[in-house]
């Protein structure tokens, strides 16, 4: 039993000189720097995205975005250039055509998805030679995050504070009621049009750190888990802020530790995250 004690300080310790190690390299210092703000960013945006059920939406503007991904690396440009402007496009078309057709919302974002994975299938397999841009762009590489990221992801953050935090009375009558929201004379196309360009804005920027699969669960899992342990708007929104912030330095630092790909290591501490509290208050629930 003292051997085994033992061996735990010792891995412990061995940890904590790793994590310190770690954390003295200017790249992960930019890297749990640009976690940090996406994770607020993340939970700010997706307690929006929760409440009004566009987590399809932001699904299909991530997963469109590998065009924008591929269209960079034939170009040879920054995939990141290609994806800010490419996402902000697709968004605002596809918002233009659920509002212009009959068809349900989610029978035309599967239409536009499909067709946007397609033609980004086709793009990629016309690139030639070496596809690291293109992978890690797709999977997620946020130690290779830089200064203009860092940059792009905090002008996207305030942004979208000033925006949502100046409009919250009228934001939060339109996520609740939109049909009154617009007999109230709030202007309920500009503010929806305004807010899916915040939002393919930040999934243009997630993209760099959890990859163009895994952009909708960074967006949706801290939100719905916030909204599990909250039934009010202001404390949901806070504490889906806080989840989003800290898991993405908690998973980022696991992602240092054991070299583990960086998206996924944030997102599987949400997903951990979110289980534990669904199964807590279940079990009060049932205490109770």
């Amino acid at each position: 039993m003292d051997w085994l004690f033992y061996r735990i300080e010792q891995l412990a310790f061995i940890g904590n000189n790793d994590l310190w190690n770690l954390v003295q390299f200017p790249f992960m210092q930019r890297a749990i720097a640009g976690s940090f703000l996406m994770g607020l960013l993340g939970g700010l945006l997706g307690s929006f995205v929760t409440l009004r059920q566009l987590s399809f939406f932001s699904h299909a503007v991530g997963h469109a975005a590998l065009v924008g991904v591929t269209l960079g690396v034939i170009l040879q440009l920054n995939p990141t250039w290609m994806l800010l402007p490419f996402t902000l496009v697709f968004g605002l078309v596809v918002l233009y055509l659920i509002d212009q057709t009959d068809l349900a919302s989610d029978s035309v974002l599967s239409i536009v998805l499909s067709g946007a994975l397609a033609i980004g299938v086709i793009l990629s397999s016309l690139i030639q030679g070496y596809r690291g841009n293109l992978m890690s762009v797709l999977f997620g590489d946020i130690l290779a995050i830089g200064t203009t990221d860092l940059i792009l992801t905090l002008l996207v953050l305030i942004g979208s504070s000033i925006f949502l935090l100046l409009t919250l009375r009228q934001q939060i009558l339109l996520t609740l009621n939109p049909a009154v929201a617009q007999v109230q004379g709030i202007p309920v196309q500009l503010y929806r049009y305004a807010f899916v360009v915040l939002l393919s804005f930040a999934v243009a920027v997630a993209i760099k750190a959890v990859g163009v699969l895994l952009v909708n669960a960074f967006l949706v899992i801290p939100a719905a888990t916030a909204k599990l342990t909250s039934d009010r708007f202001m404390r949901f929104l806070v504490t889906s802020v806080l989840i989003g912030a800290i898991s993405s330095i908690v998973g980022m630092l696991v992602s240092g530790i054991f070299n583990f790909a960086s998206g996924p290591s944030i997102v599987i501490i949400q997903f951990f995250l979110f289980v534990s509290i669904f199964c807590w208050t279940k079990l009060n629930l049932k205490v109770a």
